[in-house]
């Protein structure tokens, strides 16, 4: 595998080869295309004062899908090969049967660049990357005696997409992504507890590994670590609770952003099916998925379809008036792609996704919805969680919160989980900050055993009365 730019029909699979099987797959079929991936990716981990992970993995291949109604036929391989593609078209027709269909029209092209095509891989020499690494375990150590374990890595990659479909239409994409992840986990007293920070985009890696991102984050990771520290137990039941900007929104995306994808409203399994105009949210909620900010973690120029990102509303002043679609869901509920059909690689399919998935600000300033809060809960970082699609209820863990009373923070508290449900939540939102901000470019995203990035994004946010699980007696 060269570092030359990818170019299939020059180098793998003469193109009117491809074009003719592709035809061949997709004869009376509604919709399909031939999709080429190649990708690149490095990861390197320090872990306990040594490099403990260094890995370098290449790939390439092709998946053809052919699309009929609801059923779809697809084949993957990765010996980019006519012979392999003739195969694949076995596989993809079994969709296809009779036919009957009529082949959508393909995707308007667009010359828009989100983000740059530069190799981040190759952004950095790799003595200067294992160096960085080293120095961040060394500053982390000198900055804390109480520091006793420090995990950081550096992880860039680059993904090349080319697009063929049946009407002969080719696009392209090459998608960099790089991110850098630290970790500490500090004690006294016999106590241990953990802060991590990180972040990245569709990025190079020299502002990453310039040392005064490096050594922000690693501060960040220690103050969570050390604001542990001294945590107490979380209450229990169910109170009032202000969610921090930025990654918290990451609540926002599972518990709702999910409901709102094409594929489970056409199915009639999302907590949302069937509300398209009716009011779901309290007034004021604005939640957006965007495509479109350059170089974000969950930006695309285009999908892994060949449709160019969008910046959607999915909902406006609390009234649901869109989903997130793939060219087959947007098809079968008669209303327009949205730039959301997403797939991990060359071997799977597109599904309706979410990009960068966020809630727009209010008028409030943070002190104020904070000062509303009576007896609740003040979260700012999270962790894993759990959402059901079909009724939109979540469980999601603190790794940093606050007791508040009479509207003033208080105690650090440990153990603080958020339970509730997506379409509750919503409506019982009661002020939204002025300080929308996005994560910092660290989400990943599963559906149906497909990973891809994301972002996530909100402004400080009053929900009244959530279930809140604790410890504390």
């Amino acid at each position: 595998m060269t570092d030359s730019p990818f170019r299939p029909f020059e180098t793998l699979i003469d193109r009117a080869a491809a074009l003719a099987q592709l035809r061949t797959a997709t004869l009376g079929a509604d919709d399909g295309e031939l999709f080429f991936e190649r990708r690149r990716a490095e990861g390197l981990m320090f872990d306990d004062g040594r490099l403990k992970t260094a890995s370098y993995d290449a790939s390439e291949g092709f998946g053809l899908r052919a699309v009929r109604g609801e059923v779809t036929g697809y084949a993957h391989s990765s010996e980019v090969t006519e012979a392999a593609l003739k195969r694949a078209v076995e596989t993809a027709r079994l969709a296809v049967g009779a036919g009957g269909g009529s082949l959508a029209a393909g995707p308007v092209p667009t010359n828009r660049r989100l983000y740059t095509d530069a190799d981040p891989i190759a952004g950095a020499a790799f003595p200067v990357k294992i160096e960085t690494l080293r120095e961040i375990d060394a500053f982390a150590r000198a900055l804390d005696p109480r520091v006793v374990q420090v995990t950081a890595s550096l992880a860039a990659s680059l993904q090349e997409v080319v697009i063929l479909r049946p009407d002969g239409q080719e696009l392209s994409d090459t998608r960099p992504m790089t991110r850098v992840n630290v970790s500490v986990i500090v004690e006294e007293n016999g106590r241990r507890e953990q802060g991590s920070a990180g972040g990245g985009g569709r990025i190079g890696l020299d502002g990453l590994i310039a040392p005064a991102d490096w050594q922000a984050r690693l501060r960040e990771a220690l103050r969570v670590a050390l604001v542990n520290l001294t945590a107490e137990d979380a209450p229990a039941g169910v109170m009032d609770v202000v969610l921090g900007p930025g990654w918290p929104g990451i609540l926002l995306h599972e518990a709702i952003g999910h409901g709102l994808e094409g594929d489970f409203n056409r199915k009639g399994s999302s907590a949302f099916a069937g509300l398209m105009g009716s009011r779901i949210a309290a007034p004021g909620v604005t939640v957006l998925d965007d495509g479109t900010i350059p170089d974000r973690r969950g930006s695309l120029t285009i999908d892994d379809e060949g449709t160019p990102s969008a910046r959607n509303i999915l909902i406006e002043d609390g009234i649901l008036v869109g989903f997130m679609q793939d060219r087959q869901n947007a098809r079968l509920m008669g209303v327009a792609p949205t730039g959301n059909g997403r797939r991990e690689s060359y071997a799977h399919a597109p599904m309706p996704r979410m990009t960068n998935t966020y809630m727009l600000g209010g008028d409030a300033t943070p002190g104020d919805l904070v000062a509303e809060v009576k007896d609740g809960l003040y979260a700012v970082g999270f962790g894993g969680g759990q959402v059901d699609i079909t009724n939109g209820k979540f469980v999601f863990s603190c790794t940093e919160a606050y007791r508040v009373k009479d509207g003033k923070v208080g105690r650090a508290v440990k153990g603080a989980t958020l339970i509730g449900d997506g379409a509750t939540a919503l409506q019982k939102i009661r002020g939204l900050g002025n300080d929308m901000a996005l994560d910092p470019g660290m989400g990943n995203c599963g559906k149906q055993g497909q990973w891809v990035p994301v972002g996530v994004g909100q402004p400080t946010v009053l929900i009244g009365g959530l279930t809140v699980g604790g410890s504390a007696t």
